[in-house]
């Protein structure tokens, strides 16, 4: 019919989508009609002040790069090993006074290598979690997450969401469990790096890879997070996901001072959370490795780590990351306990080098490293955000088919990364 003419018209003439289109057509008669009837007043301060930043910040050829500068920046002021040299220290005067006390060696061995390695090495990247944070807040706070979700819609449109969508992805670079909202975005927000993956990112990247390529290996790994999103997207849009995106039309503030109250609020927050979570949970799951490590079978101290029960479970599971590069029976736990809290990835791998993480380099190379923080950006996120998609999804065989999924994906991407390694010589 003649509407339907009008649409493909004018579909046609902006090179935008339908509702797009619509939404663009209103808005540009809106803005004629003001323009001839409305008597505004001056302009303000704030609002040309904000139009002039937006021009780039939000323009067509710069926006992109822009936010990908932007969270570079936010990376590299966030990488810092300050406190875990603090806590090195701490550790070490600790292991010093143990050993002068003649406490029983069992026990020493619990206090330093279970509770104060596992646990220390996860609060030693406190201040990574917090800076994040700091600079997060204020990005929030200025207005600028908004025009990230103005910038991002036309391409979300095109995967089958919207603009609003990027807001829990974002949200989801603090915390899956929140993040998710929605059922298509359910499935896409734990490709988001969320900050419980940062202390891997930050352990891997510091551990293997130099400076001066650290932020840009982790903008990468957070880059490819959305990249896999938005492919896994594309194909539930044309399988189980079919339908045109909701239209989204948002005010955009002007650009203001970040509020020093609110900012320091969220640091607050967001840092005793991380420190609960670490004398919770990763307390739970260091001691549980070390009691692991320590005894045998029979329940005996193990002569050595290669007899004790842990090697005994991690030598089951060892086999399905042997093809990745990383078929140590260590590695292959430490990502086992990653489905409780992602931290524990550390806290295990810690605990199971005796406190010395300068060891990696026995368990990777610098591309295995690349390909093992591949898998731990993709694979399923922890057991709180598995337990809000059961909610969110209405049922436990739904829950476990997006776990298995997530799981797949994450190796098969891991696999796919090592495997062009290997014709690249980097193996």
């Amino acid at each position: 019919d003649i509407f339907e003419h009008l649409l493909s018209v004018l579909e046609t003439e902006t090179g935008l989508d339908r509702e797009a289109a619509l939404a663009n057509m209103r808005f540009s008669f809106i803005e004629a009609l003001c323009a001839k009837t409305v008597v505004r007043p001056h302009e303000s301060r704030e609002h040309k002040r904000s139009m002039a930043i937006d021009r780039i910040l939000t323009g067509k050829y710069t926006a992109i790069p822009c936010f990908i500068g932007i969270m570079a920046l936010v990376f590299v002021m966030a990488l810092s090993d300050l406190m875990g040299m603090g806590i090195d220290t701490v550790i070490a005067l600790l292991d010093g006074l143990l050993g002068k006390a003649q406490v029983n060696p069992v026990v020493h061995s619990l206090v330093i290598d279970g509770v104060c390695s596992g646990v220390g090495s996860v609060l030693s990247l406190l201040p990574t979690i917090v800076t994040m944070f700091f600079f997060l807040s204020i990005l929030e706070d200025t207005g600028y997450i908004a025009r990230v979700a103005f910038v991002m819609d036309r391409l979300l449109r095109k995967i089958g969401l919207s603009g609003r969508s990027i807001v829990p992805m974002l949200i989801g670079f603090g915390c899956s469990v929140p993040a998710i909202m929605a059922k298509m975005t359910i499935l896409l927000v734990p490709f988001m790096s969320c900050t419980a993956k940062l202390p891997i990112y930050t352990l891997m990247i510091s551990a293997f890879f130099p400076r001066r390529y650290q932020a840009l290996i982790m903008v990468g790994l957070y880059a490819l997070g959305i990249i896999c999103g938005i492919l896994y997207a594309l194909l539930l849009k044309g399988t189980k996901y079919k339908g045109a995106p909701v239209p989204f039309v948002m005010e955009l503030p002007n650009y203001r001072f970040p509020s020093a109250k609110s900012v320091w609020q969220l640091i607050v927050e967001k840092a005793k959370g991380f420190a609960k979570k670490a004398f919770t949970i990763i307390f739970v799951a260091s001691l549980v490795i070390w009691f692991l490590q320590t005894f045998d079978i029979r329940l005996n101290v193990a002569a050595s780590a290669e007899e004790s029960l842990l090697a005994l479970l991690g030598g089951v599971a060892a086999p399905l990351f042997a093809p990745l590069g990383f078929g140590d029976w260590r590695v292959s736990m430490a990502l086992i306990t990653g489905f409780t809290a992602k931290e524990s990835v550390v806290s295990t791998l810690t605990v199971l080098l005796g406190g010395d993480v300068s060891l990696l380099g026995t368990l990777f190379t610098p591309f295995t490293a690349f390909v093992f923080l591949v898998f731990t950006l993709l694979y399923t996120p922890c057991v709180a955000a598995v337990a809000t998609v059961g909610r969110e999804m209405g049922g436990i065989k739904a829950t476990v088919g997006t776990v298995i999924v997530q799981c797949f994906i994450a190796w098969a991407v891991a696999f796919i990364v090592h495997s062009i390694g290997i014709i690249l010589g980097f193996v």
